[in-house]
């Protein structure tokens, strides 16, 4: 990681997920304000607190940063968050306090996420069947995308032109009710409903929702499928290992119709995009899969959804460039 100049008074940034904590400077007044070659991630599981993980960040890149835009998984409210998979609470006030912050800004992760879109390039994204997206259209006023994220947990932020300024919108959609499109599908949400009762869309567009649906797909034909982590799943399935690539091919197909149903509920008509840490190893089969057909495939708006692009985030770190974006935003609005 090479070191940060004193004198810079970068920006710490942080992407907080349930699994992960990642962090990096920024510098805001740079074309391109996420500083890469800063980025450093410890497991959450390693710290008792956000405070705690970013003291040991700012300590090996041997920097005092005097402001952070922290992205977290959760919802955030007065600058509070508690995060939805993981049992950090994180609190702006007391984290500056901790660190010495003058500022700090706390965000959903999927504001970040969506800011990120702003930034990402051609080598950033990867098509998901239908149109390709524009690349030389100055966007309008009203350009409205999703970002729909499959890690850990299920994220949806929404990324909006209004006024000439960007807004991003936190929701908590990925918690949404999850409503089967198929008999497979009635018959997965039969196995898992006496597990969860409600069971919402995170509970099969996630990590844990991929062994969810190998655990139901085996229950259904009468095996025992084991104990599977969200890894020996992808990786079965790469093998060719039936009962793993039909819990593959079952996830691609429910996370396109999610995808879908979550640009008509926004009015996402420029484009959905997907992130989280299971799209880069997922792509191959989400290019090959039901999910373009599934996402689609809703009635009288099927010829709407056929032009309304849908590509795969590639960049690695998503979370962090929307944080620096937001960096930087904040930074020009204190200038005027």
């Amino acid at each position: 990681m090479a070191p940060a100049s004193q004198n810079a008074a970068p920006v710490l940034l942080a992407d907080i997920g349930g699994t992960h904590a990642r962090f990096a400077l920024a510098d805001p007044a740079a074309p391109r304000p996420l500083r890469e070659d800063t980025v450093a991630a410890y497991p959450v599981q390693r710290f008792p607190s956000l405070a705690e993980a970013a003291r040991h960040y700012l300590e090996g890149v041997g920097v005092s940063a005097r402001s952070a835009v922290l992205a977290v998984a959760g919802p955030v409210r007065d600058g509070r968050a508690r995060m939805t998979n993981h049992p950090w609470v994180v609190s702006a006030y007391r984290l500056g306090d901790a660190l010495g912050l003058s500022d700090v800004a706390l965000v959903n992760d999927f504001v970040a996420q969506a800011m990120a879109v702003r930034q990402l390039g051609p080598g950033d994204l990867a098509p998901i069947g239908g149109p390709a997206l524009p690349r030389d259209a100055a966007p309008r006023d009203g350009t409205t995308a999703v970002v729909v994220g499959a890690g850990t947990g299920l994220g949806v932020g929404v990324l909006v032109l209004h006024g000439g300024q960007w807004l991003a919108l936190a929701t908590e959609a990925g918690h949404a009710s999850f409503a089967p499109g198929t008999p497979q599908e009635i018959a997965i949400l039969e196995q898992l409903s006496p597990e969860f009762g409600r069971v919402s869309n995170e509970r099969l567009a996630s990590g844990a929702g991929l062994v969810n649906l190998h655990r139901a797909l085996g229950a259904i034909a009468g095996e025992d499928p084991g104990n599977p982590r969200p890894e020996d799943v992808t990786a079965g399935a790469a093998a060719g290992e039936p009962r793993c690539r039909q819990a593959v091919d079952a996830f691609c197909a429910i996370f396109g119709a999610i995808a879908g149903d979550l640009v008509l509920a926004y009015g996402a008509w420029d484009g959905a995009y997907l992130s989280g840490g299971l799209v880069p190893p997922l792509l191959p089969s989400l290019q090959r899969s039901g999910f373009r057909q599934r996402f689609e495939g809703k009635g009288r708006y099927a010829p709407a959804m056929a032009a309304v692009p849908t590509s795969a985030v590639l960049h690695p770190q998503p979370g962090l460039l929307g944080a620096a974006v937001l960096a930087a935003d904040r930074a020009a609005g204190a200038a005027r």
